[in-house]
């Protein structure tokens, strides 16, 4: 993994913080939604499927937080360490 992307170890991630970016996009969404502007809807999704906030928060959720998380994936894997969670978080990529 390219070391100069990592921001942060994935112990000390401010997840309140990314928490709090990625639930405020959500609302910027909704409400461009309620608006029907549409365009502005597309810009603000392609930015939350960008965010590196919203990917650490997916990984996180189903890499701690779920409850299938010991289950052995297609991968083959069951558990990831914190560095294999960072470069999955890093690895995903939105073709759009």
């Amino acid at each position: 993994m390219d070391q100069d992307k990592t921001w942060y170890k994935w112990d000390i991630i401010p997840w309140r913080k990314l928490e709090k970016k990625v639930f405020k996009l959500q609302k910027r969404i909704y409400q461009a939604e309620k608006r029907k502007d549409i365009k502005n809807v597309h810009k603000l999704q392609k930015l939350l499927l960008n965010s590196i906030s919203a990917k650490l928060l997916a990984v996180r959720r189903v890499t701690q937080d779920n409850r299938g998380r010991k289950s052995a994936g297609i991968d083959g894997k069951a558990n990831l360490n914190q560095e294999e969670r960072i470069e999955l978080a890093y690895s995903l990529d939105i073709k759009s």
